[in-house]
């Protein structure tokens, strides 16, 4: 086997540039031959894979996050077409890694042994919408108070998991909501709204267990829509995320869906795959099993 790694050496408060020399070792013992590319700049994974002939190699693997991934695979799907693609393989470093937990990925040794093994598993893809552009996301798509809290946990990115519950509270002392109008399938979902995640997988930034049903494999998206709530409601719901029980408050939502057009007063700003990007409004498609990301879940 012959991969394609790119590296994001800033990755998960730069461990990964400690551990680079490690995976290539891994990767060598496994006999797994590789082309190193580290990023050195933003969106630089996404050059990356436009220049690589990336089918003259078995894979496609980052090694970083959810944010490298998210540009490998933009980068894979802009640049390369949606037909006979290498499968995505993914060896974790970042500081949430969400979306490898579907695959049953939690840190380097599972990354390689998926890719030793030869397992893979078809993936949904979601798509959205920026005027005339698309691009593409794998775990979830945010809006609203989680952009916020977002926004505040890339501040105190040095906190690990624990800087998401800074912004929770930083941004619930000034909770503000905003007007959504929301059709999935044909039908309308609308009103005053604090936040919206449409989920393809179930975890976001780390160990949160937004959307606790969501599967990657079934052609449907789980949006998780949360309506206006009190801030000790708020503060007393946080917790639940991290065992999936939000669900219990009467604000929180769950609507499946393959489609879905997003309008917001005011605009609010996207964060698809935890990468700041975009604002409404925009639409969201749910691509079926278009791409194969080796798995130790199958």
């Amino acid at each position: 086997m012959k991969i394609v790694l790119i590296a994001n050496p800033h990755s998960g408060q730069a461990k990964a540039k400690k551990f680079i020399a490690v995976v290539e070792k891994k990767l060598k013992a496994n006999r797994i031959r590789f082309d190193l590319f580290l990023t050195g700049y933003h969106e630089h994974a996404i050059e990356i894979v436009r220049q690589v002939s990336v089918r003259e190699y078995d894979a496609v693997v980052s090694m970083g996050g959810d944010g490298t991934n998210y540009q490998v695979l933009n980068g894979l799907l802009k640049y390369h077409g949606e037909g006979d693609l290498p499968p995505l393989g993914i060896i974790p470093i970042g500081r949430g890694n969400s979306f490898c937990k579907d695959l049953q990925l939690f840190n380097i040794e599972d990354g390689i042994s998926a890719l030793s093994r030869c397992t893979v598993k078809e993936v949904d893809v979601c798509c959205f919408a920026q005027k005339s552009e698309v691009y593409y996301f794998v775990n979830l798509m945010g809006m609203g108070f989680v952009t916020d809290v977002a926004k505040t946990a890339a501040i105190f990115r040095w906190a690990g998991d624990f800087s998401y519950v800074i912004g929770v509270l930083y941004h619930t002392l000034g909770l503000k909501y905003h007007q959504m109008m929301l059709e999935i399938d044909g039908e309308a979902v609308s009103g005053a709204n604090c936040f919206v995640e449409i989920c393809n997988s179930r975890y976001t930034g780390g160990d949160m267990l937004m959307a606790p049903d969501a599967e990657i494999d079934d052609g449907l998206f789980d949006a998780v829509i949360v309506s206006p709530l009190g801030r000790i409601s708020l503060i007393s719901t946080f917790p639940k995320i991290f065992k999936g029980t939000h669900g219990e408050n009467p604000a929180v939502r769950f609507v499946r869906g393959k489609s879905a057009k997003i309008y917001t007063v005011p605009e609010k700003a996207l964060l698809p795959d935890g990468e700041m990007f975009g604002t409404t409004p925009t639409r969201v498609d749910v691509l079926p099993r278009i791409v194969r990301y080796f798995s130790l879940g199958i």
